[in-house]
This record gives C-alpha cells, sequence and structure tokens, in this order.
C-alpha cells in the first residue's frame, strides 16, 4: 500500500475511532421490533484498525481504501443530518456528535483532495464539473456521488412495495429488508443532495433524480420526507433546462403524493409549486399546472378546517398563482369558497395569509367577469368589524383596507354599488379607501 494510502486510512481510523467513542457513551434504546439498530449500522459503517500492519497484508490496497472512504463518509451523513430529525430513529443522536461528524468529514476531505489531488480532479473531471470552482470539502462529495447514489437507491427499493408484471398483485418488498435501512438511506441521500449546489449539482441529476423518485415512490412518510428535501434543493440549485429529460416523471409524482400525509403536505405543496413554476413558468395554460392545482383544491375542500393543510398552502402557493396569471379565473368557484371560509377562521396566521393570496388573485386577474365581487366585500367588511376581537387586529384592518381599495381600482361601479350598504356602518369608519 502506498504512503498516501496509509496516511489516508490512519486518518480515517483515527477519525472513527473518535466518534465510535462517543457513540459508546450515547445512550440508544434499539427500536421494539429488534431487528435492526442505527447504531448497529454505524458501528459497521465506522472503519476499525487494522489487526495487521500495511506490510504484513499486502491485499489492504486502493479497494480497501475507497470502501473505507464511502463508509465512513456514509457514517457522517447519517450523523449529520440526524441534526434536523425528529424520527425514532435518529431522534436520540445528539447535537454535538453531529456536529462532530461534519468536522471530521471536512477534515478527511481536505486530506483526500491533497493526498489525491490529480485523481480526484480526473474524477470530477469526468462528471463534467471543473474540479477548481469546487470547495475543497465538497470535492469528495462529488466523486463519491454516482457510486453511494446507486446503492442508498437499492437500499431504499428494498422495502419498498413493487408491482409485479407478471401477475396483477402487490408483493411487499418490505419481508426482505426492515423499513429502517430506507428511512437511513433516505437521510443518507437527502445530506449527499444537499452538500451540492449551484451550477455543479445539475451535473449530477443522473445519478440524483433516479433516487429521489425512488423515496418519492416509496411507502413510508419519512422516506418520502427526505426525497421532497431533496427535490426542494434540486429545485433551487438546478435549471429547468437540465432538469428537462425527468420534467413529466417529475410533476407525476408530484402529483401522485399530494395524497400524502398531514405531518408531510406543507413539503409536498412547497416541492409541487417550486418545481412545476420552474418547468411550466412561461406556459400558464399549462395541463400540469390545472392538474396540480387542482389536486390541491379537492384535498382542501374535504379538509377546510385542517389548520396546518391550508396554513402550508397558503403560504407556498403564491408562485403558482403569479405563473397562472389570468388562467387562475377557470378555478374561482373553489377557491373563492375556501377563502370566505378561511377568513373566518379561529387563528389569526390563516386570517392574515388568506387575506393576502385573496390581493394578490385580485391583483392578477383584476376579478373580472366574476360573481364574487359583492360577497367578498361583505365578507371583508364583517371581518373588519370583527378583527377587534384579534391580537393581529391592526394588520388585519389594514390588508382588509389594501384589498377594498383595490376591488375600488379595479371594479369601479360595482364596487362603489356593493360598498355602499357598508358606508355607514359605524364599526367600518376606520376603513380608508385611497
Amino acid at each position: 500500500m502506498s504512503e498516501s494510502f496509509s496516511t489516508l486510512y490512519d486518518l480515517i481510523v483515527q477519525l472513527s475511532e473518535s466518534i465510535r467513542e462517543a457513540l459508546s457513551e450515547t445512550q440508544y434504546t434499539p427500536p421494539p421490533a429488534g431487528n435492526f439498530s442505527v447504531k448497529a449500522v454505524l458501528d459497521q459503517l465506522l472503519p476499525r484498525k487494522p489487526t495487521t500492519t500495511p506490510e504484513e497484508d499486502p491485499i489492504l490496497g486502493e479497494t480497501q481504501i475507497r470502501t473505507s472512504i464511502k463508509d465512513f463518509t456514509l457514517a457522517c451523513a447519517l450523523l449529520s443530518s440526524a441534526r434536523s430529525s425528529t424520527h425514532d430513529l435518529l431522534s436520540w443522536i445528539p447535537g454535538f456528535l453531529s456536529a462532530s461528524a461534519d468536522s471530521a468529514f471536512r477534515e478527511l476531505s481536505k486530506a483526500h483532495c491533497v493526498l489525491f489531488s490529480q485523481t480526484n480532479a480526473k474524477r470530477v473531471g469526468e462528471l463534467g464539473l471543473d474540479c477548481g470552482m469546487v470547495a475543497e470539502e465538497r470535492r469528495l462529495v462529488v466523486e463519491l456521488m454516482p457510486e453511494v447514489v446507486r446503492s442508498l437507491k437499492e437500499a431504499i427499493k428494498e422495502s419498498s412495495v413493487d408491482k409485479s408484471a407478471d401477475v396483477d398483485e402487490f408483493s411487499a418488498a418490505s419481508a426482505r429488508a426492515a423499513v429502517g435501512f430506507a428511512i437511513v438511506a433516505a437521510y443518507q441521500f437527502r445530506w449527499f443532495v444537499t452538500q451540492i449546489d449551484y451550477p455543479h449539482l445539475g451535473k449530477l441529476c443522473g445519478f440524483v433524480i433516479p433516487c429521489a423518485l425512488t423515496a418519492l415512490d416509496h411507502w413510508s412518510p419519512e422516506v418520502k420526507r427526505q426525497g421532497m428535501v431533496s427535490f426542494i434543493h434540486i429545485g433551487k440549485n438546478v435549471d429547468a433546462a437540465e432538469l428537462g429529460l425527468y420534467e413529466d416523471v417529475i410533476l407525476d409524482a408530484c402529483c401522485q403524493n399530494i395524497a400524502s400525509d398531514d405531518e408531510i403536505w406543507h413539503l409536498v405543496v412547497e416541492m409541487s409549486v417550486l418545481l412545476v413554476t420552474c418547468f411550466q413558468r412561461s406556459n400558464p395554460r399549462s395541463p400540469w399546472f390545472e392538474k396540480m392545482l387542482n389536486e390541491m383544491l379537492s384535498h382542501l375542500e374535504r379538509q377546510p378546517r385542517n389548520k396546518d393543510r391550508r396554513v402550508a398552502w397558503l403560504q407556498h402557493i403564491e408562485p403558482l398563482f403569479n405563473s397562472v396569471g389570468l388562467v387562475l379565473l377557470a378555478h374561482f368557484r373553489r377557491i373563492f369558497p375556501l377563502f370566505f371560509q378561511w377568513m373566518h377562521a379561529d387563528d389569526d396566521e390563516t386570517v392574515l395569509l388568506v387575506l393576502k393570496q385573496v390581493y394578490t388573485v385580485i391583483r392578477l386577474t383584476w376579478i373580472r367577469n366574476t360573481p364574487y365581487v359583492d360577497r367578498l366585500v361583505d365578507e371583508l367588511a364583517v371581518l373588519h368589524k370583527r378583527a377587534s376581537l384579534k391580537k393581529s387586529h391592526e394588520d388585519i384592518k389594514r390588508l382588509v383596507s389594501q384589498i377594498l381599495t383595490l376591488l375600488q381600482q379595479c371594479k369601479g361601479l360595482q364596487f362603489e354599488a356593493a360598498y355602499g350598504k357598508h358606508r355607514d356602518d359605524p364599526d367600518l369608519t376606520d376603513i380608508i379607501l385611497s
């Protein structure tokens, strides 16, 4: 084994022993099922000090070094990604251990760049990236990406639910592997993806997208969650042209996941809006806009009192509204009944968010050719009078005044007729129409 290999291997073992010692002192209760242990997974990924010296075991060469680098990086990825997790499998990992993993990986990556700079530059270059433009602490991630992502994709797929092509039956692959392995792989995958940003991530779409789609297709909400977080990062750091080959399959996956559980619905909406606007921004009449909006509205209509769902939708939907523009008129019959109901919600957050979206919709459509003007004026008047009972009454009244002013500008005589019956109401005297 060359001196460079030996030096790097010694560093990996040293860093692994430090993390393993901290792990051994961390309290951990395995899940009741007993067939999966995250601590055991981490222990297997952390290379150990060899029982023989390199001179005594000449087989210890490049292949073993690369395996050790990959395994150690996967261990660091899992420990680091646990920082943002509340899932039972990872919530036991303390913050200091995640920070130690971050520091250890940076040290390994820099050492790898120094010892194998030419090899690293060649491998990064083969992926279409300029090694000189990639930060030192990211170059090892880029080099490992093709090999690691393929194995993570298979790990996620092992516990998915497959549909056989030969028989019309669904087969639970979870019998072959505990879902914990898929959850761990999904967290590791998300870590790898989020280490790379614009403009480098676009060159790696051929490796990243298939694995992200596999995560979205999994039955576990936690695996889906990591797939969604990955796609949100991808949508923010990859040009639409680089994603073009996968456009339809990605948007179809978004639509299929709109029916997801409450706990991840905010991610479904954020991901779907981000990606559909990325792909279809210049085509407001795109059938993808219509399909996605209809899917979301159907779920909201079934659960209009679900605060988490409506707040998530109102927080993230505006970019889609802006992209669709006047075409929103075709959806008024479904949007405005929800708006009218949410204006009188018990929580201030919903009320403020819905007023902001009402203003956006009017600004984009000039609310032309619609029967909702009169009722909108009446609902806003009622909300303004009741606003005094709310903590955010000043903001609510300000937004109501802004919407009424916009209605006055765009509807003229129709607005005057609708608002006329409220002008003498003593509870509405503080409404200012500019």
